[in-house]
């Protein structure tokens, strides 16, 4: 038997695994519980956290796990991994407020995770600690890793991309195999395709040739290109894409030119903004933590180590490129730079250690007032918004969701009410009644086109389900009570229908009942 000093010293990976498998899970707990302790806590908002929940509510009643739908018609504007985490947590645990949000908290633990084991391999414990703080205390980040969109998950894939391919790098530095660093890469780069598109692997390819290219490192392009790397992105990326061209042969056009070149590069879309929009958005954003980069972090700093000083310059470039990639388009969604939080963490960390690294009380006591100040504001922006928000439907589906009956049909009036369906358990897409002949559909970014586009994959059902305001209530028609929801500047022509009973009113939308009767084809009433 042997004696502990005759045994064999394990290696310096080794090691550093086994110290971060003692140590991280505890805090990886207390880091969950933090961003996912108020995912319940107010209701969805509209339009896109009703819009992509109820696209994953859809997945799941209809069993289709293949093509999203938005009421029923296929749902191109995105891939399908949000759908998936979000179905599938409400398949697990049943859905809920907290299920529905669960996909962008995958996101968000996903990069800070990847962000926090690169900056201990490589800097420190102390440091990855100080930069796992101030990531999960930027209001921003923390109030995103909490709404339901597809911002957050693709941010995730992102972060986790280019931390995976920098310590790839770093271990190429030392000679020593990369392989798997590589690999874990290029699957981030493939989840974020899955997750919104090609941004996934296009700003991590930009921002990783950037830093090569600025600190000399670009020979190493090669080995992170590696064949088998490529494999694992195509063999997890490709499958949903073939799958989708080989059934709707408009998909490649509709998904890549329109939903990607043409929202970067035209006009039209929503949240048109001038070029410096993002140059005085993230500052704003990421208080107060932003306030730490006025210092000048990327001087080195005595006998620091080369990875730190490599790391900072990628943090840097991660910065830069994110920004003025998402500066060229006209529309400027501020979830966009979403992918900029991370480095801006990991430079104000960077800084603030840097002060407290002089012994100076004034600097401890301004990186503990920043850290309450930033809990304070994340505390807030939750909470302000759970009590003040008064535009869901969250209400009228509680009441339709009691007195409807299983077969009873339901109409939308003029509007598609996003969140209605997830919070009411609807089983079946719904009619929506509007001006479905307006050629302003198709110059403005809205609910309409969006159906609209969705209805040109599937025509027939698409004519089913998007009824003419010239045909108005004809489709309350029938044996079964119909069920129909308007906003207040809709509802006089339908209060106007005989049998119409108003049955509820909140936020300024009122649902209706009609009783059962027949109709002949003069008994419509035009809802222009």
């Amino acid at each position: 038997m042997l004696e502990a000093s005759d045994a064999p010293a394990l290696s310096p990976a080794l090691r550093w695994r086994a110290r971060v498998g003692s140590s991280v899970l505890p805090l990886a707990i207390a880091a969950f519980a933090w961003l996912a302790f108020s995912l319940g806590a107010r209701p969805l908002s509209l339009p896109d956290e009703g819009r992509y929940v109820g696209v994953a509510w859809e997945m799941l009643r209809s069993g289709n796990w293949i093509v999203p739908t938005e009421n029923g018609l296929p749902f191109f504007h995105k891939p399908p991994l949000f759908y998936w985490l979000t179905a599938g947590a409400m398949r697990v645990f049943g859905p809920s407020l907290w299920t529905a949000r669960f996909a962008p908290l995958v996101g968000a633990s996903l990069g800070a995770a990847a962000l926090y084991l690169l900056t201990r391999r490589w800097i420190g414990e102390r440091h990855a600690c100080a930069v796992l703080a101030v990531l999960l205390l930027q209001p921003f980040f923390f109030g995103a890793a909490q709404f339901a969109n597809l911002d957050m998950l693709v941010a995730g894939c992102i972060a986790a991309s280019i931390a995976a391919a920098a310590h790839a790098v770093l271990l190429m530095r030392e000679q020593r195999s990369a392989q798997a660093a590589i690999f874990g890469a290029w699957l981030a780069a493939a989840l974020g395709v899955l997750a919104k598109g090609l941004i996934g692997v296009v700003l991590p390819m930009l921002v990783v040739l950037a830093w090569l290219l600025a600190t000399g490192q670009w020979r190493t392009l090669r080995r992170l290109c590696s064949p088998l790397g490529l494999a694992v992105f195509a063999l997890v990326a490709a499958p949903w894409f073939l799958a989708m061209q080989g059934r709707f042969p408009e998909f490649a056009h509709y998904f890549f030119v329109v939903q990607h070149l043409q929202r970067f590069a035209a006009g039209g879309f929503n949240n048109v903004e001038p070029w410096w929009y993002f140059v005085v958005a993230v500052p704003l954003l990421t208080l107060p933590w932003s306030a730490w980069l006025l210092r000048p972090s990327w001087v080195a700093r005595g006998s620091e180590s080369e990875a730190t000083t490599l790391l900072r310059r990628l943090m840097w470039l991660w910065l830069v490129v994110v920004a003025v990639f998402f500066s060229i388009p006209q529309s400027k969604p501020v979830g966009y730079i979403m992918p900029l939080l991370f480095p801006v963490a990991a430079l104000a960390a960077d800084a603030v250690a840097g002060r407290l690294r002089g012994g100076s009380p004034r600097a401890t006591q301004a990186a503990i007032g920043s850290a309450a100040l930033a809990a304070l504001l994340c505390l807030a922006l939750v909470f302000g918004l759970a009590a003040n928000y008064h535009h869901d439907d969250t209400a009228l589906a509680r009441t339709l969701k009691e007195l409807r009956g299983p077969e009873d049909p339901v109409v939308f009036v003029g509007d598609y009410f996003f969140d209605l369906p997830f919070h009411a358990r609807l089983s079946a897409p719904v009619r929506v009644v509007g001006d479905w002949h307006d050629p302003d559909i198709a110059r403005h970014d809205s609910w309409r086109h969006e159906l609209a586009d969705a209805a040109s994959f599937a025509p027939a059902l698409g004519s089913a389900l998007l009824v003419d305001a010239d045909q108005g209530l004809a489709v309350a028609c029938g044996a079964p009570p119909l069920w129909a929801l308007a906003k207040d500047g809709a509802s006089r022509p339908i209060a106007a229908f005989a049998g119409a009973t108003r049955i509820a009113t909140s936020n300024e939308v009122t649902l209706w009942r009609f009783g059962p009767r027949d109709c002949g084809p003069s008994d419509g009433v035009a809802l222009r």
